[in-house]
């Protein structure tokens, strides 16, 4: 009865002429018995189980969405939308995605860009970006940037010391390198805001345009954007009581300070997205990386959707080994031990996690992935219990699997 319930929800929460986004142009993943996608169905039952014991300690509220072979088998809402908001979640609730931008926005562009051969990763950064100037600076790789190896510092605190996007822009370009590149990882908002301007380099167009128009769109995700509406509020969980920088509840407004100080939309933080739409996102991904969208003779399927090259996109999604020893793929991230994504992940699954309490990870040999969306910072950062619920919650869809 439950999955019935689920699968009317999200069509409800997706169709009716509510002020929130408008429905995707085919429609969402198919949501299917369980037992057809491989699972046990109480085994499956039991991540939501554990989610319900975790409202009000982890978080307010969460979404959590699982999926094989092109279909999900699980799409379930818990709690409710804020420590002072009752509402209850629902599947369709948009969550602000922190760093997961970092993945589903810069990174996709990248590998886009990347297989149309007009971003080179073995390319100086000052090819596309001059202003990018400092000692070293001259040896810092589009590589670097994406396995946070550029030797750049891990964030600045744009949103106290500049006043202007422009202002912000300058002092990330301008600042100096604390290693040479590609010696120290150090993960780095700074190297996706680089990188961020790369692309609007090389496209001519501003951020949030570029992808709108190369990923957005063409994969119907149509409640995935940067600097939401203000009609889309009701639809949208709260993160933190700011308390040092905007002194107000942040809803639909960036959590992130230095994304906030870029105006909402940078490649470190700024999408906003739901759990449908990412389901929509992730599957693309594991079939494009399988090689699912191109025919034997070399056609492309879908021109409508972008299908990069399959050996790119597992290029991209594999351990760089930049430096040594470094868990970064391009982009997105592996597993190192125990995970986010599980106890004792595959190895060659990889996924990325937003400090808002979001995390995305995919899994190939398996054709699964685990969709996770939190709001944990509200009403404080200070929570920190989700580092234990990642994991867990991967550990049961795991265990899920027959």
């Amino acid at each position: 009865m439950r999955r019935a319930i689920l699968g009317l929800s999200v069509l409800v929460a997706c169709h009716t002429a509510s002020p929130g986004p408008v429905p995707v142009r085919w429609g969402n993943l198919p949501l299917v018995a369980p037992e057809s996608l491989g699972f046990d169905n109480l085994r499956l039952d039991s991540v939501v189980v554990y989610l319900q014991t975790q409202v009000d300690s982890g978080f307010p509220g969460a979404v959590v969405a699982v999926g094989r072979h092109g279909r999900l088998g699980l799409l379930a809402a818990v709690g409710h939308y804020a420590a002072n908001d009752g509402r209850p979640v629902e599947p369709a609730t948009i969550y602000d995605l922190a760093s997961l931008t970092k993945v589903i926005a810069l990174t996709t562009e990248c590998i886009l860009l990347v297989d149309q051969g007009k971003l080179d990763l073995d390319a100086p950064v000052q090819r596309y970006l001059p202003e990018f100037r400092g000692p070293m600076k001259d040896s810092v790789r589009i590589r670097h940037l994406l396995t946070h190896s550029a030797g750049l510092a891990a964030d600045l605190p744009l949103w106290d010391s500049t006043r202007t996007r422009a202002a912000a822009l300058a002092m990330v370009d301008t600042s100096a390198l604390l290693s040479p590149p590609g010696t120290q990882y150090v993960y780095s908002d700074l190297s996706a805001i680089v990188l961020m301007q790369v692309v609007e380099r090389i496209t001519g167009r501003p951020f949030d345009q570029v992808l709108a128009d190369d990923v957005f769109e063409p994969l119907g995700m149509t409640a995935t954007r940067f600097v939401p509406p203000k009609s889309w509020r009701h639809h949208i969980a709260p993160t933190e009581v700011d308390t040092f920088f905007r002194h107000r509840l942040l809803i639909g407004e960036v959590h992130d300070e230095s994304a906030a100080r870029l105006g909402g939309v940078s490649g470190n933080a700024g999408l906003f997205s739901n759990a449908p739409d990412l389901a929509r996102f992730a599957s693309w991904l594991l079939d494009a990386r399988a090689g699912r969208g191109i025919t034997p003779g070399g056609r492309r399927l879908g021109a409508s959707r972008p299908w990069p090259d399959s050996s790119l996109v597992r290029r991209f999604t594999t351990k760089q080994d930049i430096p040594p020893g470094s868990s970064r793929a391009l982009g997105w991230d592996t597993p190192s031990g125990r995970s986010s994504g599980g106890s004792n992940p595959p190895a060659d699954a990889f996924g990325h996690t937003g400090y808002t309490g979001t995390s995305v990870w995919l899994y190939p040999t398996q054709d699964l992935f685990i969709i996770l969306l939190t709001n944990r910072v509200n009403p404080t950062r200070s929570n920190v219990k989700i580092l234990q619920v990642r994991p867990r919650v991967a550990d049961l869809v795991f265990a899920a699997i027959r």
